[in-house]
């Protein structure tokens, strides 16, 4: 349940010894792949609150939302059109619901707690 949490912790902490430069031509792919990364953390925390986590579904929806996320970046950037934003507002979006539906299992699950009884996912 907290591998991904433990996961993000760890490359924050590593992160914030090293000091890494980005190339300002590959910022955009950067934010999108950070983007992606807390997609599928939020996503997979959601499922595993719900008891639905699939290790095989995390694994897969981070990779198609990333090489979707570059190609995309990739192609607006051929073609002169800022086709990143899509992905952009997508993942945004997809976080924020995310968020919002783990905040209320959380709270249910203190409101449970608060009254003694046993709390399920």
């Amino acid at each position: 349940m907290w591998l991904p949490l433990i996961g993000l912790l760890v490359g924050l902490i590593i992160g914030s010894l090293f000091s890494v430069t980005i190339p300002i031509e590959y910022a955009r792919y950067t934010a999108l792949a950070i983007l992606a990364a807390l997609d599928s953390v939020f996503g997979a925390l959601r499922a595993d609150m719900e008891g639905q986590y699939d290790n095989l579904v995390f694994v897969s929806g981070f990779t198609v939302n990333a090489v979707l996320a570059a190609l995309l970046t990739f192609l607006g950037d051929r073609l002169g059109v800022e086709l990143y934003y899509a992905a952009i507002v997508a993942f945004g979006v997809r976080m924020f619901n995310n968020l919002a539906i783990i905040r209320r299992l959380l709270v249910a699950r203190a409101r449970v707690w608060w009254r003694g009884q046993k709390a399920t996912w």
